[in-house]
């Protein structure tokens, strides 16, 4: 069983550690990194999940940016360690941080992933938002927190600043 809380800053290296097991070398070379540097993560939304051991189990961060001078989440990246796949714990961690989102106001988010996975949280392919390249534009998705949020959101996505 796994446990949801807010990442901690004594949590970040674990995370970091997470990831690169998770994730392939040069995962930093990937366009959304560019809108992350110098950027803090969203703390209210970023989370971990550790088991009754407390080893973690998985994590989950999102970012704040901007589409057509609109505030909008970059969620990502998310990921699960090999040992816990499989068992429902990267859903666990979208549902709730997405729950938390919604409760802040927030209301949109954006992701690069499959959209065959992403589908099952109410994600889909975003036409006429553009991430830096070298990006798929079939993998650039989106999902309305509230009503209506994306109409008319186009364009590049930059950093917050």
């Amino acid at each position: 069983m796994f446990t949801l809380s807010p990442e901690s800053k004594d949590d970040w290296w674990e995370v970091e550690a997470l990831y690169d097991l998770c994730f392939a070398p040069g995962r930093e070379a990937l366009s959304s990194y560019r809108l992350r540097d110098g950027v803090p993560p969203v703390a209210s939304l970023s989370r971990v999940a550790r088991d009754d051991q407390g080893m973690l189990g998985g994590a989950i961060r999102y970012w704040p940016v901007r589409v057509c001078d609109q505030r909008v989440l970059l969620l990502g990246p998310v990921a699960v360690h090999p040992t816990a796949q499989g068992e429902g714990l990267g859903g666990a961690l979208i549902r709730d941080s997405l729950d938390q989102a919604t409760a802040e106001g927030w209301a949109r988010v954006l992701l690069v992933g499959d959209a065959p996975y992403y589908k099952r949280f109410g994600f889909a392919r975003l036409d006429g938002v553009e991430m830096p390249p070298p990006t798929n534009p079939d993998r650039v998705l989106g999902l309305e927190l509230a009503p209506g949020a994306w109409d008319g959101v186009t364009g590049r996505v930059e950093r917050d600043a």
